[in-house]
């Protein structure tokens, strides 16, 4: 379990120095995956040095979501007044990533990427 921590506290950390050496606009958590994703693929890290952790952490993703929920009733009244804004916006962005999701997919498949 230490060995698990450390890898995925030691990939966060990577995320952070790359993004206050290079200053750029991405969260920290999400080049910390990204790394720990390159790893993997890499080989340098084995997917049974983490997985015991990550499946854990994915069984309980929704007591994640809780403090962020209860978050949002500090902003009930901004989120009332833009509440079509949101709505649109949200509708719009899901649709956007559906047709390019597809978009994407169709090309890979017509160009034959990814074959074993």
């Amino acid at each position: 379990m230490v060995r698990q921590c450390s890898i995925l506290f030691g990939c966060l950390a990577l995320g952070e120095l790359v993004v206050y050496l290079t200053g750029i606009h991405l969260p920290s958590s999400i080049i910390g995956m990204l790394l720990l994703t390159l790893f993997l693929q890499l080989g340098w890290i084995k997917l049974e040095w983490v997985q015991g952790l990550t499946n854990f952490l994915v069984a309980n993703l929704g007591f994640f979501f809780v403090p962020s929920g209860v978050a949002l009733m500090l902003y009930f009244d901004v989120i009332k007044a833009q509440f079509w804004p949101i709505v649109v916006a949200t509708l719009v962005s899901t649709v956007l990533v559906l047709v390019v999701t597809g978009w994407v997919h169709q090309i890979v498949r017509k160009h034959g990427f990814f074959h074993k």
